[in-house]
């Protein structure tokens, strides 16, 4: 009968705790960074909005209806950059941002600023009227260009003008014009002494882009990158908090770590209850072997247990109590199935003692099931009796066919009990029971969890465990369990 005690309620109760803690932990910092995200898309969102309550007053942006795209493409280019700074950065207000109107004012000689740096954005119809224009105002302002401060133009005109220096071939230019075009490049870098592609920089948008009949659309195109955006960084934040083998084994170490402390700890209190006293030197070499050998059983059931907790609660959805209570029924269930198959107990025992250790595993299972719903006294009984039955079934599959229909006639027994009323509070507490499933077959299964034994063994082999003592496979635990 001492099989039945090895079965330990409390124990894998605080296991289930510890691994929930665990579980928890890990909710808990994906919410923070969920809500951070939130923030920062918030942020972002807000600096779009700026341009569109921009040009919701046409009347005071600088220029005619034909010239007002160069004020907007101010207002997108400032905007766009730190919208997605915000995303990138995850920033949760706006004191860093990199592209700034703060302190720039409006006919000054820089249009905004991009980290510190004075910026002139240039937004001319026509290549080469776009670059006359950056000479323009390199004339009238000569130190600009040379000390970091740069120029910005449309996106689509600098690569044009990239393209012409490249000798790629530009369509819808004459010779003449090209030939304008790097006369105007070699004039910008012979004033500055810097290379044109320091001086002048691609803006985020094209010129068409910003202009007056489509500016709202750009918009839209630009608030829809930055939903997608967010959108991706959400689900890489999800994806990054899911439950993986690496916390799998800091569970599983982390139950084998309680397994043997607790399973030391009462073992020296076994021999403290026998007259031997550990702190007066009492113990024999044979008393450690024994308090040891009990902490290696002790930490190997934790550990098994704790990984079969882990994956109950994240990949089952199953709540870390009736976990719990399901890894307690197992383990209790399948020492008394080898007791049976041995002759050392009864079928009447055996369905007794079964019963009994099921029955917090049933409790637990049927407050799960039925959440607030109120459970009748007189179901409550036979709901135990019967789930009971249920879990002996599901985790005891080597059972005889005897044994089935003993457990059968007992589950039978109590539903008899019950009036019509009673009766389908039961079935449906059962049906949802049901809708759980082989929940044990996942938590157990070896090939599910080979990567996870595979790693253990790396890691004991690593700390120079002998490799007969090391638990290889299905067989190695058996033997080390009925040792």
């Amino acid at each position: 009968m001492e099989n039945v005690n090895n079965h330990t309620p409390v124990g894998d109760q605080l296991i289930g705790s510890a691994v929930n803690a665990l579980n928890q932990a890990r909710i808990n910092d994906e919410l923070f960074h969920l809500t951070r995200q939130d923030i920062a898309y918030d942020l972002a969102s807000a600096q779009m909005q700026k341009v569109r309550d921009f040009i919701a007053s046409p009347g005071n942006i600088l220029g005619s209806m034909g010239t007002k795209h160069g004020e907007i493409a101010e207002q997108v280019e400032v905007a766009v950059r730190n919208s997605h700074q915000a995303l990138d950065e995850t920033l949760q207000d706006g004191s860093t941002f990199r592209a700034t109107f703060e302190g720039v004012g409006r006919t000054a000689p820089e249009d905004y600023r991009i980290d510190g740096f004075d910026v002139q954005s240039k937004f001319i119809n026509g290549t080469h009227n776009n670059l006359k224009a950056v000479l323009g105002h390199m004339g009238d302002y000569p130190n600009f260009g040379k000390d970091g401060s740069f120029y910005q133009i449309p996106k689509d005109t600098w690569q044009e003008i990239q393209d012409i220096l490249d000798g790629k071939p530009v369509e819808g230019l004459k010779s003449s014009t090209i030939e304008a075009i790097k006369a105007r490049v070699a004039e910008i870098e012979q004033q500055t002494g810097l290379p044109f592609n320091e001086v002048v920089r691609p803006g985020v948008s094209d010129y068409s882009e910003v202009q007056w009949g489509k500016i709202d659309s750009t918009l839209d195109k630009h608030d829809q990158d930055l939903a997608e955006k967010n959108e991706a960084k959400r689900a890489e934040i999800i994806d990054d908090h899911q439950p993986s083998l690496a916390e799998g084994l800091r569970a599983t170490a982390m139950g084998a770590a309680f397994g043997g402390a607790f399973a030391l700890g009462t073992g020296i209190y076994r021999k403290y209850r026998d007259g031997k006293n550990v702190f007066r030197g009492e113990f024999s070499a044979e008393d450690w072997q024994d308090v040891g050998l009990d902490s290696l059983k002790g930490a190997a059931i934790g550990g098994v247990s704790a990984g079969a907790i882990y994956t109950l609660t994240n990949y089952a959805s199953m709540g870390a109590p009736f976990a719990s209570a399901l890894v307690t029924a197992t383990k209790g269930v399948a020492s008394l199935s080898l007791s049976y198959q041995r002759g050392e107990i009864s079928l009447d025992e055996f369905t007794d003692l079964g019963l009994i250790v099921c029955a917090e595993s049933a409790i637990v299972g049927a407050m799960t099931a039925a959440g607030q719903a109120l459970i009748p006294v007189p179901v409550l009984g036979a709901l135990v009796g019967s789930i009971s039955g249920k879990f002996m079934v599901s985790v005891a599959k080597n059972l005889d066919g005897k044994a089935r229909q003993a457990l059968q006639a007992r589950m039978d027994e109590f539903a008899h009990r019950l009036n019509a009323l009673e009766q389908q509070v039961l079935n449906r507490l059962l049906s949802e029971f049901a809708a759980l499933g082989e929940l044990t077959a996942a938590a157990f299964n070896v090939e599910n969890n080979r990567q996870l034994l595979e790693v253990s063994i790396t890691l004991a082999q690593a700390y120079g465990v002998e490799d007969d003592k090391i638990i290889k496979n299905a067989d190695d635990l058996d033997a080390f369990m009925t040792a």
